[in-house]
């Protein structure tokens, strides 16, 4: 891999958090060459967990969530091409065309186009609101804003960003409901007993969650909403909110050449193809963790974040990361936080070595034949991050008992 030049212009699809910091990495990195980030929406790259958290519960602006201000979008020197979409990528020639009808004629290309909140609609009501950009927040705000205190206001989801935003939803007076599908929240997420250490933090800060919920169809009424559910019953609320996950749009990738499975397939240097690259959310890229490597997309900021340095380093340099992937993730939810450290699987065992259920703050380790894979806590910041070093090399889950850093 030969380092970028002064003469190559580089083009960065995708305007959240990985392709904004992939543009101040490289500047960083020494690139003076030309740079252009293209974003489908009308605003400067901003911070995306703020969503659910402080702006939707009205502690924050967009502009206190901004990532590229105005002084740092001097700094970076990249043209913007914000409010238009990229319809198609000719990878032969690095050509990005856009949905305004120009192109951008590039030598390298990144593709950081993050996901979307995955749609939910009903026959008598179409698509449901969502929770993913900063329109989609300001327009869930204006409907709060309009409910009497204290209306019910439904979530249906209680991920992570249902979770977080029935907390925010409280915060401004009003009385959210989470709907849940599946027996318990989170539990693709942290797996089956870990879940259950979870199950009752939104019942203890206030908030009702029903699990196991089947929704046939969400009428609109004068008065807000009217929800059907299989068994008959049904429930009227002031609006109401879909955070079911997310999905993929690489559609506009079709006949590209570039190979999509689960996301758009990259090598150990985030290379899908010749000068091109994805990085963040869309990347299926090879995770190397202390007990060797395997394939993944991960849809965590720090990823994002992580993946954007690389890049950055590798294009200029040709240096490759040779550290440990560890992914992390938070979210704020129900008055307590919970973090993850690794990348563990769902059904790897799980063990409590630090608190309580009962105390409310606890810290519990992931194992797969014998080895720790993961860490996940509840509102224990420090303990969490002391037992970091047990996922830098392979740990035994012995070892690590024998060692309890956590306690340090």
């Amino acid at each position: 891999m030969s380092s970028l030049l002064s003469s190559d212009h580089v083009v960065v699809v995708g305007a959240g958090v990985a392709g904004w910091r992939f543009v101040e990495t490289l500047r960083r990195e020494g690139y003076e060459g030309a740079l252009t980030l293209v974003g489908d929406e009308p605003h400067a790259p901003y911070d995306r967990p703020p969503l659910s958290k402080q702006v939707l519960s009205g502690k924050w602006t967009l502009e206190k969530a901004t990532l590229a201000t105005p002084e740092r979008l001097v700094a970076s020197g990249a043209a913007l091409r914000l409010g238009v979409r990229a319809t198609r990528l000719d990878v032969a020639n690095t050509t990005v065309f856009l949905s305004d009808g120009s192109q951008l004629e590039g030598t390298h290309v990144v593709l950081a186009t993050g996901a979307l909140a995955r749609p939910l609609s009903f026959p008598s009501s179409g698509a449901l609101a969502t929770l993913r950009n900063y329109d989609d927040v300001t327009r869930l705000s204006a409907v709060l804003d309009s409910l009497e205190p204290e209306s019910v206001v439904v979530v249906i989801g209680g991920g992570f960003v249902g979770a977080e935003a029935a907390t925010s939803i409280k915060a401004r007076g009003l009385v959210p409901i989470v709907l849940e599908v599946a027996a318990r929240p989170l539990i693709g997420a942290v797996g089956e007993k870990a879940s259950a250490w979870l199950e009752g933090l939104g019942a203890d800060f206030g908030i009702e969650v029903r699990t196991n919920q089947r929704l046939i169809d969400v009428a609109p009424r004068e008065d807000g909403v009217e929800i059907t559910f299989d068994d008959g019953s049904s429930l009227r609320a002031g609006t109401i909110l879909a955070a079911v996950g997310s999905s993929l749009d690489l559609a506009w990738l079709d006949g590209s050449g570039l190979t999509i499975d689960d996301g758009i397939v990259v090598d150990r240097d985030f290379q899908a193809a010749k000068n091109v690259a994805a990085i963040g959310d869309v990347a299926h890229f090879v995770v190397t963790g202390a007990m060797g490597e395997e394939r993944a997309r991960i849809e965590h900021w720090e990823i994002a974040t992580d993946h954007a340095g690389q890049l950055a380093r590798f294009w200029t340099s040709g240096e490759r990361s040779t550290a440990v992937t560890i992914p992390y993730f938070w979210s704020d939810q129900y008055g307590k936080k919970i973090q993850m450290l690794g990348h563990p699987h769902p059904s790897d065992d799980v063990v409590m070595v630090e608190g309580s259920h009962d105390a409310g703050k606890w810290l519990a380790l992931y194992s797969r034949d014998g080895f720790v894979t993961g860490l996940v806590s509840l509102s224990q910041p420090r303990a969490l991050a002391l037992s970091k070093p047990l996922l830098e090399e392979p740990t035994s889950l012995k070892s690590a008992l024998e060692r309890a850093p956590w306690s340090t």
